[in-house]
């Protein structure tokens, strides 16, 4: 038995290219720790459902580090994978597993965004910064701190840039939607517009935010676009996830997710509310399309019962 297994948790897409690419970011990474014993699983969209990934890393190992490939803390990060966490611990006593925090707002991501804008300000021939405006695209949430972490990005991205419209926009659950910061930004006098998907990998949502671009482009003839790649593969993501494996092994003090301890989720799980327990996803026919227009996210802190629904 190996003394340890890393679980890479990935969140699962409906377009196959989505979850090859976490294969392969799994491939990649295991090149650069050839020592490391490296296992996926995916929260759901997938056969390797967390409660798999989980099984078989416990049987191979004395201690499973999970470590999310997720940016944003909302449902998933918060309930479904510690459930999940919390179920294996029972079913595999003599096993340790430590749960890493996400990959958050931070400056490594910050730096991946910056350089992606440089490349976009190249594509457009360097144009004066302060007449493009910039809009940071990310999933959106009913979790007001995952929304409010791809707020600070965006802030931090204006302020170390001669950019001076830096907007942010969802493609589902919460607003703004990418035409409304477009149509806002043509207003203030913007020329050109660069677009910034907030997303480690492929999927059905990264594929429509091209076909948007593209619909764009036709409604607003006066102004140039630009669309940048996700940004998974960057060294930073490699590096952000092997910092969380190397300070749970020296024993630092994991990070709290925002909700630990939190009542809302103790009252949850004691009622059956908490997450979506995708763990068994394909067996129960889960079938909701993470554009992620439903709401499970961490209605946090000290709102009434009712608002658990």
């Amino acid at each position: 038995m190996n003394s340890e297994t890393i679980l890479l948790v990935g969140h699962g897409s409906r377009e196959k290219s989505g979850n090859d690419e976490i294969e392969a970011f799994a491939a990649q990474w295991r090149e650069r720790q050839p020592g490391w014993r490296i296992e996926v699983c995916f929260i759901e969209f997938s056969e390797i459902t967390m409660s798999e990934g989980l099984r078989r890393a416990a049987e191979s190992a004395r201690r499973v580090i999970v470590v999310p490939l997720i940016l944003n803390a909302a449902g998933h990060v918060k309930m479904d994978v510690p459930q999940a966490i919390d179920g294996a611990r029972l079913k595999y006593p003599m096993v340790q597993f430590l749960y890493a925090p996400h990959l958050t707002a931070c400056d490594p991501i910050l730096a991946i965004l910056k350089r992606r804008l440089k490349d976009a300000m190249q594509a457009l021939d360097m144009p004066d910064p302060t007449t493009t405006g910039v809009v940071i695209l990310g999933r959106g949430s009913s979790d007001r701190q995952a929304n409010g972490d791809m707020a600070k990005m965006a802030r931090w991205l204006m302020e170390e840039t001669d950019h001076e419209l830096v907007d942010l926009a969802f493609t589902g659950i919460t607003y703004p939607r990418l035409e409304k910061a477009v149509q806002r930004q043509g207003l203030l006098g913007m020329k050109q517009v660069v677009v910034l998907p907030y997303y480690l990998f492929n999927g059905t949502l990264v594929e429509r935010i091209a076909r948007q671009v593209e619909h764009l482009k036709a409604q607003y003839p006066t102004i140039r676009f630009v669309s940048t790649r996700y940004f998974g593969f960057e060294p930073e993501i490699f590096a952000l996830l092997e910092q969380r494996v190397d300070d749970l092994r020296r024993g630092a003090p994991a990070a709290l997710m925002p909700c630990d301890g939190c009542k809302f989720r103790d009252f949850a799980v004691e009622h059956g509310l908490g997450g979506h327990h995708h763990g068994d996803a394909a067996a129960h026919g889960h079938d909701h399309d993470h554009d992620h227009d439903h709401a499970h996210g961490h209605v946090h802190a000290h709102d009434a019962v009712p608002a658990l629904r």
